[in-house]
This record gives structure tokens, sequence and C-alpha cells, in this order.
């Protein structure tokens, strides 16, 4: 399967849930947050979320401001 992350290819064994694709990247800091397709996928459902072929994710920090 292949998708892209953060505007780089990466090609991945099917099936894998979002929160599987988080820990093997080692990418599970607090105040991550990510989109796929440019939907925000909240935390609660990284688990059940199945990544699809083609999909597009955004993996990023949330930083607050002020």
């Amino acid at each position: 399967m292949n998708i892209v992350i953060n505007d780089e290819p990466h090609e991945l064994t099917a099936p894998l849930m979002l929160a599987t694709l988080l820990e093997q990247l080692d990418h599970q800091q607090s105040g991550t947050a990510l989109a796929v397709n440019q939907q925000i996928v909240p935390r609660a459902r990284w688990s059940t979320h199945l990544l699809q072929e083609g999909d597009e994710l955004v993996i990023f920090q949330a930083i607050a401001g002020g």
C-alpha cells in the first residue's frame, strides 16, 4: 500500500491502523495531531482508523501560543 506522509511517499504493509503507523514511526508524543486527506482525525479514532491506498497524512505538533 502506498501513502504519503508529510509530502513523502511511503510503502506500507496493509491493512494498517493509524495508531499502529504512528507507533512504527515513533511519533506518539503528546501534542501530536494529524489529518488524513485534509480531515483532522481525533486521537480517540486513531486506533480504529484504517489507512487506505493513496491516503495523504499530515502529522504535526500542536503548539500553544498567545
